[in-house]
């Protein structure tokens, strides 16, 4: 969401009068506590692969929103994904633009879905999930960005000036609110739009590396007159988003049958504001909100006494346990990752975000400053190491328990193996000091050696129960 300062005070007064955020704790910080599982956790589906295993994804997203065009998608290279899969990742959420795709209504880019199929080609080469987002920012290029074209906004004449010291503001905007009013009421759009998600579907399904179509990247829409923010935002998500990802859903079902879908809720879910999302009438769905938060976004340090990781994870939970979809993060990351306090947010945010999710994309890689992962060497920048931890890709059975500790650098899985063989997925990102895995359980081994890092396989008798257990190595390994 990247939101700025001048949109903080709209932002959290407006969630305020709603009541929508949770008190902030006091004898102990909020965020380092789970919420109870009975709430959530047995409610909310994993996500699944074809033979039925439990999926876990963890990576970042991966962009060029500066080059369109014939230069469009250039500065993704197959670097990108071997640096993935090299520190431990396997999910990456690409970033395309309608108005690169269809820069004139009806005229699709051969070109632009080449480019598309050629970083695919890479992402599987590197044994990456890929998530197709349809992106936008401040809706589109008639507004200085990327995502909707021209062609396909509608302001009605309403005033529009720039921010770009605040860009985020910029969505709050008469003619940028407007212009999303018009995407989702306007027939013709709405035929527009659906076009060009079968033009994707149909192109890229039974692609090996696609796992999921982001149907749009954090949706927005227009305040009425008097209405706050939150009760704003879960108006759009009943009468707008609702219809919208229905109507899509059936679109791209029509080219691809087995794809996942992902949907997401306004950004404001941010705040700890619950979706007013309804029925997603597709099986193969799944919610993808995004984890930022307005003061850290602006610049400010993690408060761990704030309560805000608790009111998040209690927000965002709720509708995937109503209506029994899995959970991945769509983007998550503060700017200013070197704050005192944020070697601690980074804790305790990979600590909840895999209580109750089946994975989450970082914002970004790329090399550099800013947002980027990594330096321009490759180097993780500070603190962003914290995300490269063991986990376990796939699980060929039931999941009882999986948790890690940050702190003894040690892995934990549990699981009831399937009825029918199946080879469980260990992935162990780099380590000077080695990796040690032991299992336990009916005729359950380990296959393959990664000491330093890398993936090892563990099979064992279909039906028992199998305990896993990684541990970072001492000094002398």
């Amino acid at each position: 969401m990247r939101m700025g300062r001048a949109l903080i005070a709209l932002v959290v007064a407006s969630v305020l009068a709603a009541g929508a955020l949770a008190p902030a704790a006091s004898a102990h910080p909020a965020s380092t506590r789970a919420a109870a599982p009975s709430t959530y956790e047995r409610a909310i589906p994993p996500l699944t692969d074809s033979r039925g295993r439990t999926l876990t994804l963890r990576g970042w997203n991966v962009e060029d929103k500066a080059n369109r065009g014939e230069a469009a998608l250039s500065a993704i290279t197959e670097r990108h994904f071997r640096d993935l899969r090299a520190h431990g990742f396997n999910f990456a959420r690409l970033l395309v633009f309608w108005d690169d795709l269809e820069p004139r209504r009806g005229q699709y880019s051969e070109r632009y879905l080449r480019k598309i199929e050629r970083i695919l080609g890479w992402a599987h080469r590197h044994r990456i999930h890929v998530l197709i987002d349809a992106h936008q920012d401040v809706f589109g290029p008639a507004f200085g960005h990327r995502g909707i074209p021209e062609w396909a906004t509608r302001t009605d004449g309403l005033p529009f000036t720039p921010n770009p010291d605040d860009w985020f503001s910029e969505y709050f905007q008469p003619a940028v609110q407007r212009a999303f009013t018009h995407l989702y009421e306007d027939p013709d759009l709405q035929r527009a739009q659906t076009a060009m998600w079968q033009v994707l579907a149909e192109r890229f399904r039974g692609h090996p590396a696609v796992i999921g179509y982001d149907l749009i990247n954090e949706p927005m829409g227009e305040l009425r007159e008097g209405e706050d923010l939150a009760t704003a935002a879960r108006r759009i998500e009943a009468q707008h988003l609702t219809p919208m990802y229905n109507r899509l859903a059936r679109a791209v079902r029509a080219k691809d049958r087995s794809t996942w879908l992902f949907v997401e809720p306004t950004p404001i879910v941010g705040e700890g504001v619950p979706t007013g999302l309804g029925r997603i009438h597709d099986s193969r769905t799944v919610y993808a909100p995004h984890f930022y938060n307005t003061a850290m976004e602006a610049g400010a340090d993690y408060d761990p006494d704030a309560g805000w990781i608790e009111a998040y994870e209690t927000a965002v939970t709720a509708y995937p346990a109503r209506y029994g979809m899995p959970v991945v993060v769509g983007e998550w990351g503060p700017l200013n990752n070197s704050l005192p306090n944020m070697g601690r947010f980074y804790r305790e945010a990979v600590a909840s975000l895999n209580r109750y999710s089946s994975g989450w994309a970082g914002y970004v890689w790329c090399y550099g400053g800013g947002y980027c992962a990594v330096d321009e060497r490759g180097r993780f920048r500070t603190n962003k190491e914290r995300t490269a931890t063991p986990y376990a890709p796939a699980v060929a059975g039931t999941v009882r328990s999986d948790t890690y500790d940050a702190d003894s650098r040690s892995y934990r899985l549990a699981y009831r193996a399937a009825a029918r063989p199946g080879v469980t997925e260990l992935s162990l990102p780099p380590s000077a000091k080695g990796w040690r895995v032991s299992v336990t359980g009916r005729a359950a081994h380990v296959v393959g050696r990664a000491p330093y890092g890398g993936r090892v396989a563990v099979l064992a008798w279909p039906g028992s129960e199998v305990a896993v257990t990684v541990r970072e190595a001492g000094p002398h390994g």
